[in-house]
């Protein structure tokens, strides 16, 4: 008979750093984004209200990156818009889509994960 015991105390360890990496993670998408100009940009509310937030629900813990700008569903998913780019260059639809399997940014988040998780763990 093989006797399993988990240090409880290293679980937890590992739980606040996955959390901690997480949260630096959706941050570096963020900062990435805006520094990508890809967001469509007219007075800034929408990029400006950017946020982060992390909840647990259940036993699963999230991390998001939203937006408050009440547009920005209509403006995400209608490519045919003909964004105004005099302040965001790169301005248009889907700007989170780079960062989605098989976009140009696809390794970004689970890269920037890794590291921060390789900082935290001894």
């Amino acid at each position: 008979m093989v006797e399993i015991k988990l240090d409880e105390a290293a679980l937890a360890r590992l739980d606040g750093a996955a959390k901690a990496a997480a949260l630096e993670t959706v941050e570096a998408v963020k900062t990435d984004l805006v520094s990508s100009q890809t967001m469509p940009f007219d007075t800034g509310a929408m990029q400006g209200s950017l946020h982060t937030e992390q909840f647990d629900a259940a036993d699963e813990s999230h991390t998001v990156l939203q937006t408050d700008g009440p547009q920005a569903r209509r403006l995400y998913f209608h490519p045919e818009y003909n964004f105004q780019r005099g302040k965001n260059p790169n301005a248009g639809a889907a700007w989170y889509g780079p960062y989605e399997a098989g976009g140009a940014k696809e390794r970004f988040i689970p890269d920037t994960f890794a590291a921060r998780m390789k900082e935290k763990i001894p």
